[in-house]
């Protein structure tokens, strides 16, 4: 517990919600009282063949968002940073930089998934966890990060098979790409929680102490569910007891920025349920609750984005 103020590399926003079409159409995000809105930028952004940045048919969705009250946060699913092309030439590059810029979001998260040019949804392709991949891709992220002009920071993966080659665990990867890099961390719990049910080649505990926990900008919660005797990380279940107690002791070690909840279904997965408004919408609401009850608990109740406005209009009445 520390004094109530977030210290970290990134202001204090608060708990949000990503932002994705299954959910979009029927969740009150501007009635929620949440602080901030994940934007997944491979589901907005135009190809790269065309003219535009944004696609056309989402520009006036995307500008009422950046132009509402939660603060919009640019996340990045492949757009190829970590892949073998000329890094200019990538989405990262050409589409997710001005992207996140537009948005105004105070730093752009990364999944650490290989990519390349094809735009084929290459999702779980998890990058080799090798010394020569620490140099290789350090030089390419410190490179994006002072092109965004924020803070980049990686996602660690969820995955069904580990890259073969690897000489690094996993965490030791991260911690090494960011020390070489001087970029950030973004740490998925559900996907640490995920990766230790299907393999165990750690816990969640031993995964999060072989970290730079002062690097952190942002958590993802999100819940899970099995099919074909694997867990799988398709954001379809309530956020699950584990993650909420490394959550709480995250927090305790560090100071992200933002804390944010992912729901998506169909999205990832066919063989997932299709989800409910009438059902989901209260599930979301109350993962949503859970995460700023942790939130306040640690940093003070005045900390996040909604909680501070409303502190300060209080105070000047």
């Amino acid at each position: 517990m520390n004094d109530g103020t977030p210290r970290g590399p990134v202001a204090p926003v608060g708990v949000g919600l990503q932002y994705n079409p299954e959910v979009a159409e029927w969740f009150p995000f501007h009635q929620a009282g949440i602080d901030a809105v994940e934007v997944l930028l491979d589901t907005v952004i135009a190809p790269l063949d065309s003219p535009w940045t944004i696609l056309p048919d989402r520009e006036a969705e995307i500008d009422a968002l950046v132009a509402g009250e939660p603060t919009v946060i640019a996340h990045s699913n492949y757009g190829a940073e970590f892949g073998f092309e000329p890094l200019e030439t990538t989405a990262a590059v050409l589409r997710h930089v001005p992207a996140a810029q537009r948005f105004r979001s105070p730093w752009m998260s990364d999944h650490c998934f290989y990519g390349d040019g094809s735009w084929s949804d290459i999702w779980s392709s998890p990058v080799q966890f090798s010394r020569a991949e620490v140099s290789r891709l350090a030089e390419r992220a410190s490179r994006l990060q002072e092109l965004l002009g924020v803070p980049l920071a990686h996602e660690n993966a969820a995955y069904y098979v580990p890259c073969p080659g690897g000489d690094l665990a996993e965490p030791d990867f991260l911690a090494a790409l960011v020390e070489k890099a001087g970029t950030y961390l973004h740490i998925d719990l559900h996907n640490i929680h995920t990766n230790v049910v299907n393999f165990g080649y750690y816990s969640m505990r031993s995964y999060l102490d072989a970290l730079p926990l002062d690097r952190v900008v942002e958590v993802h919660v999100a819940g899970g569910s099995w099919s074909g005797g694997m867990y799988h990380d398709w954001h379809d279940a309530r956020v699950p007891e584990p993650v909420w107690e490394a959550l709480e002791d995250l927090m305790s070690k560090s100071r992200p920025g933002a804390v944010i909840v992912e729901v998506q279904g169909r999205a990832h997965s066919a063989r997932t349920r299709e989800l409910d408004p009438a059902e989901d919408a209260p599930l979301i609401l109350g993962d949503l609750e859970r995460a700023a009850q942790i939130w306040d608990r640690v940093y003070g109740p005045h900390s996040r984005r909604t909680t501070a406005v409303a502190a300060a209009g209080e105070a000047a009445r």
